[in-house]
Formats: structure tokens, sequence, C-alpha cells
């Protein structure tokens, strides 16, 4: 029996807090912009957060399994945990430093002072205590809690608070931060040109002793819980596993604690009370700063007129052809047509929807929306097709993470209007961002879509890097009915011709697709790979890239986050390159080439080659079959490959280094250079 080579990988876990690395490089970088360093610094605590909420909550969930299992599948969570937090713990030491050794001198050299606790009580008690009573008073709740006794106290999730003890009392207080309420930064002086801001947080801390005026404070700690997003367990693992998991699990705990994050400062004995008045574990305890929530630097107040400080906008580029058309129908039937955001405006796909939704020759429109923004013009122009009669069908992914709520709202606006609306599978989801409009032309029907690597929503839309394809290619749209037909429950397998459509084709296309530049490669004719996803995870996808290499294949990939391959190993992924770019705007776009002998293949859409897009998601990825387009998407391609002002090699150690231009080569920062390609382009 044939032995299998046992092969390398980094814990996508563990790499996930390499790419946050990349992250807090930004914020630490002195060319990025003051205020985009700051903005660094809350994409960092944001991203944290939610992977406390989703990753480690995975881990507590696995730590409930039984244990004959865990042994079985070789979990060990609560070990894990440990590992992670030794990580996590190094990076916020490190973005203490950033902020407080760099940040916070240079906004104080550009006049606006961030106060300190202890300036605040030396020379700014009276500005501060006026603000609490004015304007917080009557929005501050407490609670008193019995010291090493479990309380049906309850933290809600993310909120900040703090705990104070009492002097002589086997009691404490919990005292609400209302900043959901109240802006997190509050300018308590302005003195000439100088702005004198102070946390939210501070102004409460310094009227602690008006909030308990019958205690004896003796100090006030800042702590956050963190609780369960409900992650859908079958969504990230695989089958077999995610079967055993639901079998042994009776029921999941909803909104389950995750983390405690506190002031390291807080005494060793205050912490025990805490943790167990929340019933929680010693690895539920993770020591953080005085303050928390650095994802409210997003609206960190700039009171000075110096443009210097933030990114300037960029002037939107008007396409070519899609800017001064009268009837997008006409210009697509002639030609596809490719978007950028968020370089371009997300408004051409929501004019397309417009003029589909009073165009008297449309009959129908299909969409499936994963994350629906609050309110826009797509969701305005939807309810306008409906008044106009048109038929509306609507796929709306109801375990969006963090949107359900939203989305499941829009669902039922669109069925009260008229709207066919299908919701997700129980256990897929549909993750496919596409578009298909029926119109009735000479007697014939005729299809229209849109297919992208972004969701559809003009919000993110502008701080997102993605592509959208606009095309009325007879098989292209024959096989996107077809997979919204599946959606519709019409059909059981789509039988695409042309389309990737997940779980259906798209695993065993690309697999072929790699199986035959090894063939290439072997047969002396060069076998080249060169792909971009933001996260690389499946398995048996990195295998065949190991064998690919090993045959003597080059494989050159950009992935934004996290990695489970681990590139540049000696006789196993010595031809495998792998870079990230973090930049300004978050890269999002998929764009997968094949050389193939010559006559090179490209795809574009929704999916990473992760296994839960391959397997367990509802997934479209679009070939690229204009010359125009490919040359387009190429030529992209090759700008973000050519990074080296922004770009980060992943690397055995994840240690994250640079890519150095070499003497005499142009300084390239990509998302710059594709700005002014594309300028030039569409001018």
């Amino acid at each position: 029996m044939e032995k299998h080579q046992e092969y390398p990988y980094q814990h996508r876990d563990i790499n996930w807090l390499s790419f946050n690395d990349r992250v807090l490089q930004e914020a630490a970088d002195k060319s990025n912009p003051l205020y985009e360093r700051l903005k660094f610094i809350a994409i960092f605590s944001s991203n944290l957060d939610e992977y406390f909420r989703v990753r480690v909550s995975q881990m507590r969930q696995l730590k409930r399994v039984d244990k004959s299992i865990r042994k079985k599948l070789a979990l060990r969570p609560s070990k894990f945990v440990k590992q992670l937090l030794v990580k996590v713990k190094s990076q916020q030491e490190e973005l203490g430093t950033i902020f407080f050794d760099h940040i916070v001198p240079e906004l104080k050299d550009n006049n606006i002072h961030l106060l300190g606790y202890k300036t605040i009580k030396e020379s700014y008690i009276e500005l501060v205590k006026e603000y609490y009573r004015t304007h917080l008073r009557q929005k501050i709740h407490t609670d008193i809690v019995e010291a090493s006794k479990t309380s049906d106290i309850f933290l809600e999730n993310q909120h900040l608070y703090f705990l104070v003890p009492f002097e002589n009392e086997k009691k404490y207080g919990i005292v609400n931060i209302p900043s959901t309420e109240y802006d997190r930064f509050i300018e308590v002086k302005k003195d000439n040109d100088q702005h004198f801001i102070a946390f939210l947080d501070d102004i409460i801390k310094a009227n602690i002793e008006d909030i308990f005026p019958d205690k004896k404070v003796t100090g006030s700690y800042s702590i956050k819980l963190s609780r369960d997003a409900e992650l859908y367990l079958d969504q990230e693992l695989d089958g077999t596993l995610a079967d055993l998991i639901h079998e042994s699990l009776s029921q999941r705990d909803v909104g389950q604690a995750t983390r405690l994050l506190y002031d390291e400062r807080m005494p060793k004995d205050v912490r025990k009370n805490i943790r167990k008045s929340l019933g929680l574990g010693k690895i539920d305890m993770v020591a953080g700063g005085k303050y928390h929530n650095f994802h409210d630097f997003f609206g960190f107040p700039n009171p000075t007129e110096n443009k210097g400080l933030e990114a300037q906008p960029l002037k939107t580029i008007k396409h070519k052809e899609l800017e001064s058309a009268n009837s997008y129908f006409d210009v697509i039937r002639k030609k596809d047509q490719l978007v950028h955001f968020p370089f371009m405006s997300f408004d051409y796909v929501q004019r397309f929807i417009d003029q589909a939704s009073q165009d008297e020759h449309v009959e129908e429109i299909k969409i499936s929306l994963y994350r629906v923004a609050n309110e826009s013009a797509l969701t305005d122009a939807l309810l306008r097709a409906l008044k106009n009669g048109k038929k509306v069908t609507v796929f709306v992914e109801a375990k969006a993470r963090f949107d359900e709520e939203n989305n499941i709202k829009w669902g039922r606006i669109f069925e009260k209007h008229g709207a066919r609306v299908i919701y997700s599978y129980p256990r897929i989801k549909v993750h496919s961002k596409v578009l298909l409009i029926l119109r009735r032309e000479n007697d014939k029907k005729k299809r229209y879509a849109y297919i992208g690597t972004g969701n559809f929503n003009a919000k993110t839309s502008k701080n997102y890097c993605d592509h959208g394809l606009f095309t009325a290619d007879k098989k292209i749209t024959k096989d996107l009915l077809r997979t919204f037909k599946v959606l519709q429950g019409d059909l059981i397998i789509p039988r695409a011709s042309s389309l990737l459509i997940s779980p259906f084709t798209t695993r065993s296309t690309f697999e072929s697709l790699i199986r035959q530049e090894i063939d290439h490669s072997k047969n002396g004719k060069g076998g080249y790979i060169t792909a971009k996803m933001n996260q690389l995870e499946d398995r048996g996808m990195i295998n065949l890239l190991y064998q690919a290499s090993q045959a003597g294949v080059h494989i050159r990939l950009i992935v934004r986050g996290f990695s489970s391959l681990v590139p540049q190993l000696k006789g196993i992924s010595e031809n495998i390159e792998i870079t990230s770019i973090v930049d300004r705007f978050l890269e999002h776009g998929r764009i997968y080439k094949f050389h193939n002998a010559g006559d090179p293949i490209m795809y574009t859409g929704s999916a990473d080659w992760m296994s839960r897009n391959l397997d367990r998601r509802i997934e479209v990825l679009t070939p690229i079959n204009d010359p125009d387009i490919y040359a387009e998407l190429d030529d992209i391609l090759d700008l973000q490959l050519s990074d080296n002002v922004k770009a980060r090699i992943h690397t055995p150690e994840e240690n994250n280094p640079m890519v150095q231009a070499k003497d005499g080569d142009k300084k390239i920062r990509s998302q710059e250079e594709i700005y002014k390609y594309l300028e030039q382009k569409h001018s």
C-alpha cells in the first residue's frame, strides 16, 4: 500500500494572529497619516474581539465535547487557547507601546492632547465633574455584587464597565460606561488652537466616589466581557467532525462568555471575585490595559484643520462605458464590463438594478444577499421593482455572522412587498455575490448578470477592494440561472458548463487545473499558478499545491489573511511564494490564474481556498472570457505581485518581513498604482 507523505501545516488560528500582526505594523508605520494609524489600531482591536467571539468560542465548544471524542480526534482546546493567549498578550503589549509611546505624543505635537486620568485629576477635575453632572449622571447604572459568590449579574457583550472594590467589604460595585450612547472621546477644553480630549472612561472614573457616596472606594478597574458569537460549527469544520460534535452537545449556550478582559493592575483577590461571580474559568481571564474597546478609535475626533493628519479621499473614477450609459443593457449586451471598488462607485451596481426596476422589458430580478446594507439605493431599487410589477426573488443569508438580524429584517420587508424570499439552509451558507436580470427582447428572454467578489453593500464597497463583472454571456448567464434554480429548490445539481459553483464543481475544477499545471511542468511546457485570495486553509488544495511545487510548478500567491500552507520549505514548497498586502483598503478580491501552457485560464468570484467555501457554501466564480477584461485583471494582479511598499512575506517563522525594493527598482504601492492604472484606462 502506498504511503502518503505527511505535509506540514500552519495552524489557521495562530496564523490569523500573524495577520493581526500585519495590521499592527501599519499602526506603527510613520509613513501613514496619523489618523490612518489610529484606524489600524481600531481595526486590530475589532479583529481581536471577533477572534475571541468566534475562534476562541469554538475552542470552548470543543472543550465541552465528550473527552473520549476529543482524545480520538486529538483535540486539546485548553492547551491551544493558552498558546493563543501568550501571543495575544504580546500583541496587546505592542499595541500599548505604539499607542502611548508614539501616537499620543504625536497627537500632542499636532495640538491634540489626549488626557490621562492623572492629568485630569490634577488639572481638569472641575471641568469633568461638570460634564458628568450635566451629561452622564442619568445614564450611569450600578450593581452591588457579593464577592466570591456566583451572581446573576449580566454584563452585556463587548460593553465597558468599571469594577469598583470597597474597603473592608466583601462586596464590589459594577458601573457601566455608556460608550454606545455617548462619544468615547470628549473634548473637555479648547484653548486657542489647543484641544484637550478625555476618555469617557476617565470622566466617569473621576466621579466614582460620587457614584458610591456611602462607600470607601479603593480602586476602579475597567473590564469587558466577550460572548460567544453563536458560531455555526458545521460551517467551520469538516463534516465528520461537525457531526460528532453536534451529537456530543445536547445544547449550546447562546451568549456564553469567552473572555473577560480586565485592567492588569486589578488585585489578585479582586480578579478572583469577579471570575467566580461570572462563573468563568481561569483561562477566560485576559489581562489588558486601562482602556478597552480600542475599536472606538474609528470615531476619534480631529478638531484641527490639519488635513495632513488623515488620508485624503480619492476622486472616484468614472467608468468609461457605464458612467454615461442610458441603458446598461445596451452596453453589457455588446461587451462584458468590469468595475473595481473602492476606486469606482458602487452606484454602478445600484443603477443597474434601478434601470431594471423601471425598464418595461425586464420581467424578473434574482439576487443573493449575504450582508444587506441597512438602507441603500439597492434595497430601494428592489422595492421599486416590486412596485412596478417585476417578479423579484431574493435569497437572504440568515447566518451571515453579526448581520443575521438585519438580513432577516430586510427579508421580511421584501416579502411584505411581494418578493419571493428564500432564507438559507440549515447546514449550508450562501456566500455568492450574484445578480441575474431576465429581460424580454425580440420575444425571447435575454439574461444579464453581475458576479462579484464583494457584498451588495455600498458602505463596505468604500473600504474593500473588490471586482465585479457585468456580462450577458449566454453560457455564464445560463449557469447562473441554474444556480438560482438550486437556491429556489427547483434543481438539485446545476450541471454548470462555465461557472464554478460550490459545492458542486469548484473543488474538482481547481484540482483538475492544478494537476494540469503539474503535467505541463513534467512535460517541459512550464507550470505556473498565480492566485489571490483572502484565506488559504483547505488541506486538499494545500497538498496539491505542495505536489505541484515538487513537480516544478511555480506558484505565486497573495493571501491577505491566514494561510495554513508553509511556503519556502526545501523539497516541499520551495517553489511557492506567498505575500500579503495590508494597506489603506481591505484586500478582498479573489483572482485565480492558471498558465495552461500559454493559453491562460482565469476565474474571479466569491470563494477562497477554504473547505467551507469549496464544500459547504454556495459560491460562484466566473471565467474571464473577454480578452480586454482578462488583460485588465491580469495587469492588476501583476501590480499586486510587484508591491514592495505594503506587501509582507509569509514565512515558516510567521514573522511578516516586508518585501524590500531592490536597488534601482521603482517603489510600487499597489493600491495607489492600481488607482492610477484605472484612472488612465477610463480617462
